[in-house]
């Protein structure tokens, strides 16, 4: 999966020849998974039209404050359309628009747009040869880099005056690759290998019947594509769940068993930076399985079950290097009870449901948590999404490297 799938892109066009080039550029960034809203300067309308892009992006192209042919409309806000954006491209860069760039020449929408950014800003420049070259130019490029924007450095090609050489925009194939190169470099995970454990585990009784739990499985799912988003190389070690993953850094371990979810978190727990225990795992098992169907005979059936083992306690004892987070369920006592499991099973941190609270538990999209550190630190959230609930978790571990 692409580091753009989800990313909303502002795509700044200037009036160059190389306009033509951003119909499928456009068509590039919507098939990596990207949201795009195009803002042209007057200029590249003569080469390529709102509308070609408008229909290719799905949404409304702007290129001036407000419509002059209609006195009703509203003005079209520079600010919003910059804070809307994860990340802003601006293709083609031509020489004028970036000597506006650097000047803050604030006379089109575009610019504004630019000068409100708070997103990385990426430009491919393309002009003439000798412009390209020129020391306005080429002092224009340290500025902006200086100021945080990413050159995409032009390539050399056949130009519109019939020379030869560089100033050609990048294709848009490469502008894609590029700015995905560059995000995937500057994630705060990359070069991480996070384990995490999900969904419920089936304990068998018979061949038919089981022992288990009503745990979906989502939030450990969350969690690992949010981890996975962040560069992070993901171990998802799962029980039975209907969830799905689509970012192709997770590997999938799935398993039935608390044995089997024991056996597989101690065959990868070494290699890995940080494991998150957010399964919930059978505290007890039949202690014999009926190899034949159970017959409905006697009017009492008594099972005897026997302790599983406990896998987060024993990564804890197992723990070198490791970040380690556990996830407590309670319905009383919760802060005393999640404080005794931090020492107990030598815990970084914990995540503490509570039953008691509206919104939060099992087979739920929200969750609502509290989060304590090894020293006791307690963090008590508000009810939110799952999704969101896993980014807190995330930015908890990027905050424990930084520190580091």
């Amino acid at each position: 999966m692409s580091v753009l799938n989800g990313k909303k892109i502002l795509l700044g066009i200037s009036g160059g020849i190389a306009a033509y080039k951003t119909a499928s550029l456009v068509r590039l960034f919507i098939k990596a998974g990207a949201h795009v809203q195009v803002i042209m300067t007057p200029a590249s309308k003569d080469f390529i039209t709102p509308l070609t892009l408008s229909t290719l992006s799905k949404n409304p192209v702007f290129s001036s404050f407000y419509n002059k042919d209609d006195e009703n409309e509203k003005w079209n806000n520079h600010v919003e359309l910059a804070l809307w954006a994860d990340v802003m491209v601006i293709a083609p860069a031509t020489a004028n628009t970036l000597s506006k760039m650097t000047n803050g020449t604030c006379d089109n929408l575009l610019v504004a747009a630019y000068l409100s950014a708070k997103c990385p800003v990426y430009f491919a420049p393309a002009m003439d040869l000798d412009m390209y070259k020129h020391p306005s130019t080429t002092w224009n490029f340290d500025l902006l880099m200086q100021y945080g924007n990413t050159i995409i450095p032009a390539e050399s090609g056949e130009l519109a005056s019939g020379l030869s050489g560089e100033g050609r925009m990048a294709e848009p194939e490469n502008i894609v690759a590029f700015i995905e190169a560059d995000l995937n470099s500057k994630l705060p995970l990359k070069g991480k290998k996070i384990l995490i454990t999900a969904g419920p585990t089936y304990e068998a009784i018979d061949p038919v019947r089981f022992i288990g739990n009503h745990s979906s499985g989502k939030m450990g799912f969350d969690i690992a594509e949010c981890a996975a988003n962040l560069g992070a190389t993901v171990i998802l070690i799962s029980g039975p769940t209907h969830c799905k993953f689509i970012n192709s850094k997770i590997r999938l371990v799935p398993v039935v068993t608390a044995h089997e979810m024991y056996v597989a978190c101690h065959d990868y727990y070494s290699d890995v930076d940080v494991a998150i225990a957010a399964a919930a795992v059978a505290d007890y098992k039949p202690k014999h399985i009926a190899s034949q169907k159970i017959k409905k005979v006697d009017d009492n059936f008594t099972i005897e079950l026997a302790k599983t083992k406990d896998i987060l306690k024993s990564l804890g004892v197992k723990k070198k290097n490791q970040y380690l987070i556990g996830f407590a369920l309670e319905t009383e006592n919760e802060i005393e009870n999640a404080k005794l499991k931090i020492q107990k099973k030598n815990l970084d941190l914990i995540v503490l449901n509570s039953l008691r609270d509206e919104g939060a538990g099992f087979g739920k999209p929200t969750n609502k948590v509290t989060f304590i550190d090894k020293d006791f630190a307690i963090e008590a959230l508000s009810l939110k999404s799952k999704e969101a609930v896993a980014a807190d978790i995330l930015n908890k571990i990027v905050k424990h490297f930084d520190s580091i």
